[in-house]
């Protein structure tokens, strides 16, 4: 039987990071992947084709929309959809045989096949073909991610009615995609379809899209999103999905009751995601799980098993793929006797439609009902040199200053590159910078980060370009 210092199951990016500093830090590690494929939800079926396709969508909206305006003539413009998906397919290939790579540079030991515990130390490993092996671990770290959630009448057929995998491989170019939820999925895949012709309409169940962002981010986001075409329905209720054949209706009760009917070639159930443990045999060792289904952990991600830990999605918290590689690090330091930390509060969210919308920090609305004084400092991206220069105009940026210390608490944004731009504040705010400290840093010009720091000036109402 092999023996290792620490086991992985999972090899996304909280298992893949957790595999590879736990190797760093001279572990003897394995690694267990139930796909044939490492890199987990994120780098098969999530973050990276998804970036894939909206990079690929957003060149084609650009050429069709803005090259005139730049002096650029086009014909015969038209769209190859199946190259589209080969070269999405292709990024996710690369990507995930990195991963591979990665795995033989740190020596960790890879295994394929479903990971399940016979007892504390002991992992069962069944591969496709039914063959199993055992294996013994001193120390495992569970990083099994989540998958698509669904609601209790909804049947996922998986042709006409799907999640994001089915959304990222699809055949053709959907008529009317109609997604069943304005958060980030949701509004990520509608926009690569509704840039590629398709018409959207964005089901939500509350009355903003994006909720648990700061409003001004839902109202800028959905007012950008409309213009380009794209339909919203908030304050909407899902109660029935149905496959006709080769249509999906569904109906929705609207904010007073009434029933509103949808019909559309394809829907997208874009309700969140749920923790994936199926076949884990949580049962053999006695872990404990949360009413949501989440792996319950202490502040060092240590289940009520000493030995073993959860990470990423199966646990409390955001699911994010940066969220989980933090925890992965942290993990394997604990495990190797070091102290290290995580602030939850500075993860920053993203979404990448365009404008691109990301945040950290405290949301307006949550300082109000902290009841903590604030100052707020806004600055709108068409008043920005660097914005008009390449027609990107939509969106602003909000900073939220301790009233008496001056600490930034929250950064909001959204525009072009505000995925990118949001690292500064993250960075900032581990520091515990102020709005001032902002505010007097050189930023070059012409810059997008430029409306960071003029909405740090527009805190103590100093605002230069605004």
């Amino acid at each position: 039987m092999k023996q290792f210092d620490v086991a992985v199951i999972g090899s996304g990016p909280g298992g893949y990071v957790a595999a590879i500093r736990c190797a760093q830090l001279g572990l003897k590690t394995a690694i267990i992947e139930k796909y044939n494929t490492l890199g987990g939800t994120c780098l098969n079926v999530g973050c990276i084709p998804s970036k894939a396709l909206l990079d690929s969508s957003h060149h084609y909206f650009d050429a069709v929309k803005h090259f005139k305006t730049h002096g650029i003539e086009t014909s015969e413009l038209k769209i190859n959809f199946e190259q589209m998906i080969a070269r999405k397919n292709e990024v996710v290939a690369q990507t995930s045989g990195g991963i591979n790579y990665l795995m033989d540079k740190n020596k960790v030991t890879v295994f394929q096949g479903t990971g399940s515990f016979k007892d504390a130390t002991h992992i069962s490993i069944k591969n496709a073909d039914g063959e199993a092996e055992e294996i013994e671990a001193k120390k495992t770290i569970i990083a099994t991610g989540s998958k698509p959630a669904t609601l209790p009448f909804i049947k996922l057929d998986k042709k006409r009615v799907i999640t994001s995998t089915e959304a990222l491989s699809l055949n053709e170019i959907p008529k009317h995609l109609i997604v069943i939820g304005g958060g980030v999925i949701g509004l990520e895949l509608g926009s690569v379809y509704n840039r590629l012709g398709s018409q959207v309409s964005i089901i939500e169940y509350m009355p903003t899209i994006i909720p648990g962002m700061d409003g001004m981010l839902a109202k800028e986001l959905q007012k950008s999103l409309k213009k380009q075409g794209i339909k919203f329905y908030t304050n909407h209720k899902v109660t029935s999905v149905e496959n006709t054949g080769n249509e999906v209706k569904i109906i929705a009760d609207d904010k007073k009751g009434n029933p509103v009917e949808f019909t559309g070639d394809y829907t997208l159930i874009s309700v969140g995601r749920k923790p994936y443990t199926e076949g884990l045999g949580l049962e053999n060792v006695k872990l404990k799980v949360s009413d949501r289904g989440q792996i319950e952990t202490n502040q060092n991600l240590q289940t009520n098993v000493s030995n073993i830990y959860a990470i990423g999605d199966v646990v409390k918290g955001v699911m994010l793929a940066h969220k989980a590689e933090e925890e992965g690090t942290m993990v394997a330091e604990i495990i190797a006797g070091q102290k290290p930390h995580i602030d939850y509060n500075l993860i920053p969210g993203v979404i990448y439609t365009w404008p691109e919308v990301a945040a950290v920090g405290k949301t307006e609305e949550q300082l109000k009902t902290e009841g903590i004084n604030y100052n707020v400092g806004t600055f709108a991206m068409r008043a920005l040199g660097r914005a008009r220069a390449s027609m990107d105009i939509d969106g602003q940026i909000k900073v939220l200053a301790d009233a008496k210390t001056d600490e930034i608490l929250g950064v909001h944004m959204i525009g072009a590159r505000a995925a990118d731009m949001i690292a500064e504040a993250v960075i900032a705010m581990e520091f515990r910078a102020s709005s001032e400290d902002i505010a007097r840093s050189s930023h070059a010009h012409p810059t997008y980060t430029e409306a960071f720091k003029e909405a740090c000036l527009d805190v103590a109402n100093r605002a230069i370009h605004s």
